[in-house]
């Protein structure tokens, strides 16, 4: 796809709740000195797409539950969720929030993340959005620097960057 075409279709105007349910988070990252591949999961909890004209004038608001972080590890999975990394019983939601994209095309969507309590921001590259009358659902990408967020713990062991894809489903209420 040429980043500078628009993507189609556009999702009607409007409000729409993000389904928690036909969503899915997916993340890569590597550990063990960048040797061993990291894959896992995390939940959305629910958010809202505000689509509007001109685009620039859309928002989205996201929210992801930080405890729900999977790897299939479970040792793995309790030490991400601890207070060294996630710290999800202090910060239980990470969330995203953007006020529309920042090219023509409609493909960056530049926001801000937070994480443990610490916002960066953070630039979505949708790639591909299909609507279908009352729901649409997007496909995106993203790169996070944990050590941004102030997520140190296990420096060479645990990877510093996690790549990120997005299938959100929105709904009209």
């Amino acid at each position: 796809m040429n980043t500078t075409d628009p993507i189609t279709p556009t999702p009607r105007l409007g409000r729409y709740r993000i389904d928690p349910d036909a969503t899915t988070i997916n993340f890569r990252t590597r550990h063990v000195f960048g040797l061993l591949p990291v894959r896992g999961t995390f939940e959305a909890r629910g958010g809202t797409v505000d689509v509007a004209e001109p685009t620039a004038a859309s928002s989205v608001h996201v929210e992801i539950d930080a405890a729900s972080f999977h790897t299939g590890t479970a040792q793995r999975d309790r030490e991400v969720r601890s207070a060294r990394y996630l710290d999800v019983e202090r910060h239980p939601v990470i969330t995203f929030e953007a006020d529309g994209f920042d090219d023509p095309g409609g493909t960056h969507l530049d926001g801000t993340l937070t994480v443990c309590g610490v916002a960066q921001p953070a630039r979505l590259t949708v790639h591909d959005v299909d609507a279908d009358g009352s729901t649409f659902t997007a496909r995106a990408a993203t790169r996070v620097d944990r050590t941004q967020h102030g997520i140190t713990a296990g420096r060479g062991i645990t990877g510093r960057y996690l790549d990120i894809d997005l299938e959100v489903t929105c709904v009209r209420p």
